[in-house]
């Protein structure tokens, strides 16, 4: 598949093909599908333009959806047994509830223990926050593997050459602290994502419509 790079930390790739091949073929099928147009590049507004749309209309069909999950967490204290070195009793003493203990962490598609982000042109920071969701998801047993999708370094040559409405080159929009690989490699290589394995996608310009 020429339209893109990939780099499997944790064997994630390996994880995806034999343990989730059902849903490892509908995401290379979306991959497959994937087309962005000259006009979808020189939108404004970051993830919020039609690229995101365009995974919706090929991964929800299949049964893909957007998840968000919260939790509170419940310590139970245990009191040690009289003159038992070791040994605790069966019933806590004590019990207290820490409320909103996992919260605020949502992932764009999740099927059957996988999980998939798109991160077009965001600020850089958005890959800790997906990569801090995959982990979380990933240590609650919600997930067992988490691909994150993004722009490779080569699509800036297709940057240089389209200009927006005032006849100025769109590579401003795509600067180096956006969403792109070389963002994400380098918090993939210092084991951010915990131990969630991560497969990194990189959209290369096979993906571009006249390209």
């Amino acid at each position: 598949m020429n339209k893109y790079e990939f780099q499997s930390y944790g064997h994630a790739l390996e994880i995806l093909s034999e343990a989730f091949p059902h849903e490892w073929n509908e995401i290379q099928e979306c991959l497959d599908n994937l087309f962005i147009s000259i006009d979808d590049i020189r939108a404004a507004g970051g993830n919020e333009t039609a690229i995101p749309k365009k995974i919706d209309d090929i991964l929800y069909p299949f049964g893909w959806r957007e998840i968000r999950i919260t939790g509170d967490l419940l310590v139970k204290l245990y009191p040690r047994r009289s003159n038992q070195k070791g040994r605790f009793s069966d019933q806590p003493f004590d019990e207290k509830t820490i409320e909103g203990y996992i919260d605020g962490h949502n992932i764009d598609y999740i099927k059957n223990k996988i999980a998939f982000d798109l991160e077009w042109n965001s600020k850089d920071q958005t890959f800790d926050r997906d990569l801090l969701a995959m982990r979380t998801y990933f240590d609650c047993g919600l997930i067992e593997v988490g691909i994150i999708a993004t722009r490779s370094k080569e699509l800036n040559d297709i940057f240089k050459t389209i200009t927006d409405q005032n006849g100025k080159p769109i590579i401003s929009k795509y600067g180096a602290s956006t969403t792109w690989m070389g963002k994400l490699e380098y918090r993939l290589k210092s084991r951010r994502n915990g131990g969630c394995p991560i497969l990194a996608i990189g959209i290369r310009k096979p993906v571009v419509e006249g390209y």
